[in-house]
């Protein structure tokens, strides 16, 4: 609802707020916050569909949810803002559930009438045909996903060897730069200024990090790289990132 977005706005209340209001027990506030962002679910969970989503649709519900579970879960220490927590929430929850009906699906084999003329049939759980399947899939929207990606590379004049060959080596300073990556994606102008102008603001940056400009200097393909990631819908190359992270 326009009129709840709009009040919140006059009342300078950030979403953040609004959702540690809910989490304290205003059943209201929740269902009308749910109800505002049904356009966001709906374009995060048709994304991982592949096609476009109606409110009827078992993926929509699926998608309900985990935007209710993230409001739950959601937490302003952890760094992220609650869209870019509920967007990966909803993605990971409707990909599940895709991966559950695939399992359970089976293959129904025709089996030629048997003596009283009544016609058998037989289910089977072809479990390692699924598997397989499900891994050409997959090895497929990756494959699919790796070409858009190098297509926003060569708007910037990097290649996806870039993003390998310009990987910080330490953990810590690949973490550093992947948050240098999210801040850009959190600042609209810093945001605006990358990809309208196809170059990483450093002297911007210099101001809002606790790094040297030689350093945002040294690791500019890798954040810029990665926060073409973080800007696009890249299921798979976001775990790329949480291994960077986590590695």
């Amino acid at each position: 609802m326009l009129g709840l977005l709009f009040t919140a706005f006059k009342k300078k209340r950030s979403l953040e707020e609004t959702v540690l209001k809910i989490q304290q027990g205003d059943i209201s506030l929740r269902n009308d916050t749910i109800e505002s962002f049904k356009p966001f679910i709906a374009k995060n969970v048709s994304s991982v569909c592949r096609r476009y989503i109606y409110e009827s649709d078992d993926e929509f519900s699926i998608g309900l949810i985990a935007f209710n579970e993230a409001i739950d879960k959601y937490s302003p220490d952890k760094g992220r803002s609650l869209l870019a927590f509920a967007e990966t929430l909803v993605k990971r929850r409707v990909i599940d559930y895709l991966r559950s009906q695939s399992k359970r699906k089976e293959i129904l084999l025709d089996i030629s009438l048997n003596e009283d003329n009544d016609q058998s049939h037989m289910y089977i759980d072809n479990e390692n045909s699924i598997h397989e399947y499900e891994k050409q899939k997959e090895a497929e929207k990756r494959k699919e996903e790796i070409h858009q990606y190098i297509s926003h590379l060569q708007d910037f004049g990097l290649t996806f060897e870039d993003l390998i060959e310009n990987s910080p080596k330490h953990a810590d300073a690949r973490k550093g730069a992947i948050m240098i990556a999210k801040l850009l994606m959190d600042d609209d102008e810093l945001k605006e200024i990358l990809f309208a102008k196809k170059r990483l603001p450093v002297k911007q940056l210099e101001g809002k990090v606790e790094v040297s400009r030689k350093t945002i200097e040294r690791n500019r393909k890798y954040i810029i790289a990665v926060a073409i990631i973080i800007n696009g819908d890249f299921l798979y190359l976001n775990d790329y990132i949480k291994g960077a992270i986590n590695g």
